[in-house]
């Protein structure tokens, strides 16, 4: 058999088989690289790379390897997920590095990191004043989470006794110029109600439109494939307000 052909289906075969694998192992292993998916991650990485490209050697064993260690995260994460105790070894526990507005030195170097950059991770935050943190920890993955200090604290609509509006999802009633039929039942609305809605925003077709969006309050958004907008090249150009 040709190499091509050859590197085309074990690619296909890794493709599919990784794809699998990860819908198996779940999400997290995605949204919080701790060290230990990290090493997980770039493993089975390099084992279907192999699989692939690898032509000196048969693809069962490059398979199996991949299974292996596939299998491996799945149950160390169902570990995680049962037992407590062994998840603190598995994927750690965060480390307070900010107590009381006091910089635990011991910890960083515990954690091996420097106070620039536990400052870097606060700037990140939006936090750009040291005194106005009152705790701070990071996290098995790396993130930095922060707790200001009380009178730093934004102020929300319940402390200051506002109404707001029913704040939600919004749901996609047109999309790419094409309108979204089921969307639009489950909303109790219908084809007519859309066509009206958009004639008093000046639009006469659906094909004009890219993308319609309503949320729980009754807001309709709406975006045109032909914005009309005047083109900026410097921001210096821009007049609007500030």
């Amino acid at each position: 058999m040709d190499e091509g052909l050859v590197v085309i289906v074990r690619a296909v075969i890794g493709f599919f088989s990784l794809l699998i694998f990860a819908r198996i192992i779940g999400k997290e292993q995605i949204s919080q690289l701790n060290f230990f998916d990290y090493v997980l991650g770039i493993t089975i990485g390099s084992i279907a790379a192999s699989l692939t490209t690898d032509l000196s050697s048969r693809a069962w064993p490059h398979w199996v390897g991949l299974l292996t260690w596939c299998l491996l995260g799945y149950i160390m994460n169902s570990i995680s997920l049962k037992w407590r105790y062994a998840a603190k070894y598995l994927e750690g526990e965060p480390t307070i590095v900010i107590m009381n507005g006091k910089i635990m030195e011991k910890a960083l170097k515990k954690q091996k990191y420097q106070i620039s950059e536990v400052l870097e991770l606060l700037r990140n935050k939006g936090v750009f004043d040291l005194t106005q943190v009152d705790f701070a920890l990071i996290e098995p993955n790396g993130q930095l989470s922060v707790l200001l200090k009380p009178e730093h604290l934004p102020l929300t609509p319940k402390e200051m006794k506002i109404a707001v509006s029913p704040s939600g999802i919004s749901t996609e009633l047109v999309y790419d110029g094409i309108i979204i039929e089921e969307n639009l039942r489950q909303l109790n609305k219908d084809k007519a109600w859309l066509l009206k809605e958009l004639k008093k925003q000046g639009i006469k077709k659906i094909s004009e439109v890219f993308l319609v969006t309503l949320n729980p309050a009754g807001s309709l958004y709406v975006d045109r494939y032909e914005d009309h907008l005047t083109k900026i090249t410097d921001i210096g150009d821009y007049k609007g307000p500030y």
